[in-house]
């Protein structure tokens, strides 16, 4: 018996062992060069302004080219840029004249605030300016009690990133506070944003430069933190963060002659203000010029399947089939290693049992009663 099983062996090996010889990581998002951990650029035109943020992309926002970016994909805590997501999956979700009042614990939010009170003096529209403007982490929380809870809002979130492809992103607060597991990167940054400034909503929380805000008594004025409004020709948006942990972020949209350039850093260890405005400068001189080095793509079709690369579980209510929790954290957590490791225990598992077939079969011919005149 053993005999007649080395061939099978040395065939379920060869097959484990091809397996994890041939296995591939999945092709990047928008393009192979962004995959790159180092600069691409296009041919023929000088290359973009330096910069000191470890990850940035510079993207059109019609098109979706992206014309030139850096370490696109990688993964960095987003801080308050994680906001623009907030935004884009609860405006559609919330009614603007919605009366909202927060808890104490939206009240005591750690980090920027607006200053919320526990009055039921605020619309979701005034939170959602709050937000946007101020990055009130008291208006986050707020938010996302006005949404049916923090848990929810999180799963709502996810979905949204998983909708736009945003696959490097992973929502753990709504604020951009640090969290274990939170992430996000330019690209991502970059696409939602793209997705935000399609809505009117979305546009006229992030350009609005000063706005009143409700109080107790009466009203006072809340600003927008992005000071390229006030700098930058043609800014519309969009939106920053800065934790200790996740240093500065940043994401900036303008609009000349018609086109819109989008610009998304991440992890500058200082000023970079003037940075983005000489990014977004080389963006409008290249847009229609070169050839681009990858692109933001689409959202997913509502009734699609999502790809399953969060460690949350998306909302089944926002139109996108959820996967099961345990094997969407299985999957999540994957590394090459332990696919390698799967492929060998499966081929293993598979030996085990024909051997175990065989030697039952043995016994069984070997033990079953004699018929008469044997």
């Amino acid at each position: 018996m053993w005999k007649r099983l080395l061939p099978v062996t040395a065939l379920l090996t060869a097959v484990a062992l091809t397996g994890t010889a041939h296995a591939s990581p999945t092709p990047p998002v928008g393009g192979e060069q962004l995959g790159s951990r180092g600069l691409v650029r296009p041919d023929g035109v000088k290359a973009p302004p330096k910069s000191k943020a470890t990850s940035f992309v510079i993207a059109d926002a019609e098109t979706g080219e992206v014309l030139a970016a850096k370490d696109a994909h990688g993964r960095y805590r987003p801080a308050s840029t994680l906001k623009m997501l907030t935004a884009v999956t609860l405006i559609p979700l919330l009614d603007k004249d919605l009366a909202v009042k927060p808890s104490s614990n939206a009240v005591n939010q750690e980090g920027s605030a607006v200053g919320l009170t526990t009055k039921p003096i605020y619309k979701v529209d005034d939170l959602m300016k709050a937000l946007m403007m101020s990055s009130g982490n008291d208006a986050a929380m707020a938010l996302a009690e006005a949404n049916g809870g923090l848990a929810k809002t999180l799963q709502d979130m996810n979905t949204a990133a998983r909708r736009l492809q945003a696959n490097d992103t992973v929502a753990k607060t709504p604020s951009g506070l640090d969290k274990p597991g939170q992430s996000s990167s330019a690209y991502d940054l970059a696409l939602i944003a793209r997705a935000g400034l399609a809505d009117p909503s979305f546009r006229r929380y992030v350009g609005t430069k000063v706005a009143k805000f409700p109080a107790p008594k009466k009203y006072y004025e809340i600003s927008n933190h992005n000071k390229l409004l006030w700098r930058y020709d043609g800014m519309i948006g969009v939106k920053n963060g800065w934790t200790t942990k996740a240093r500065a972020s940043f994401v900036g949209a303008a609009s000349r002659g018609g086109h819109t350039i989008i610009v998304a850093i991440m992890r500058h260890e200082g000023y970079f203000w003037e940075e983005v405005a000489q990014l977004l400068d080389w963006g409008f001189a290249a847009r229609g010029k070169v050839t681009p080095v990858g692109r933001l793509v689409d959202p997913l079709p509502a009734e699609a399947p999502v790809q399953q690369q969060v460690t949350a579980t998306p909302s089944p209510s926002a139109g996108v089939a959820a996967p099961a929790p345990l094997l969407e954290a299985a999957a999540a957590k994957q590394t090459d290693t332990s696919r390698t490791v799967g492929i060998v225990v499966i081929g293993l598992g598979l030996l085990f049992g024909l051997v175990w077939l065989g030697y039952g079969l043995r016994r069984r011919r070997g033990s079953r009663p004699r018929a008469l005149g044997e």
